[in-house]
């Protein structure tokens, strides 16, 4: 980076920004720790995953647009949600294609730990967080954005959120019978089929149970939001924290 501190835009999404501003800020302090320029536009909200999901294209477009009109001219763009991050990369073209900059947007827009591993290059997070953790590895990040091989497949295994986990001392990783499966979430999946959605995440939360799982964590507080609820209906032993929490040296809270 020529010794230069780099420049990114921050962008929250606005279920974090609304409901687990310790998220963002998180993700503040992590890249901060890195020497990264952080900038935060007050203007931008929500990317338009939500209406984009539903169908409803034209309700969608200039949440696209305006998206592009406040980060467009930012070196990086750094997301901690692979979802966000994957319908700015995979899902914009429909409503940006062709306009000035868009090409170089999806090119530099990015999830918080592939900026950290693919972009700053950081090999050690540092710090210590001595739990047994279990690792959710949300959909849109692992097989949208390539965080990790889909264990479907016969390929080298890696996982880069699970690599950067793993230079925090004191981590102690269960193994899940079901290493990348759905949580059921989805967004609007989990109100329109709301019994589906809540059998899937219960799996999930059963795999952790079994596997002895004391703390989940992900790179995408979508699913932990999900995971989360149905831990306290049921009252289960498990407790939720998105990877920038972990990454900025929070512990459990009470």
């Amino acid at each position: 980076m020529n010794g230069r501190p780099v420049r990114v835009g921050l962008f929250i999404p606005c279920y974090i920004d609304q409901l687990y501003p310790e998220v963002g800020l998180a993700t503040v302090d992590v890249l901060q720790k890195f020497g990264v320029e952080v900038d935060f536009p007050v203007e931008q909200t929500c990317c338009g995953q939500p209406m984009a999901n539903t169908g409803c294209c034209e309700d969608t477009r200039p949440l696209a647009v305006k998206f592009l009109k406040i980060f467009k001219d930012y070196p990086y763009v750094v997301c901690p949600s692979g979802s966000c991050v994957s319908m700015v990369r995979h899902h914009y073209d429909e409503y940006l294609h062709g306009m000035p900059g868009f090409e170089e947007l999806k090119r530099n827009t990015f999830e918080l730990c592939e900026f950290l591993l693919d972009v700053l290059k950081v090999d050690r997070i540092g710090g210590r967080f001595p739990h047994r953790v279990g690792l959710h590895n949300s959909c849109h990040g692992h097989r949208a954005l390539r965080l990790g091989a889909a264990s479907e497949l016969m390929v080298p295994q890696f996982n880069k959120v699970r690599q950067l986990l793993e230079t925090v001392e004191g981590i102690q990783f269960t193994e899940l019978s079901r290493p990348d499966e759905c949580c059921g979430f989805g967004g609007t999946f989990s109100i329109n089929e709301e019994a589906i959605s809540s059998a899937m995440g219960m799996d999930r939360l059963q795999d952790h149970l079994q596997a002895g799982t004391e703390v989940i964590t992900a790179a995408d507080m979508s699913c932990l939001m999900h995971l989360q609820a149905l831990i306290r209906r049921q009252k289960m032993p498990l407790r939720v924290m998105h990877v920038a929490q972990i990454f900025a040296g929070q512990q459990l809270s009470d």
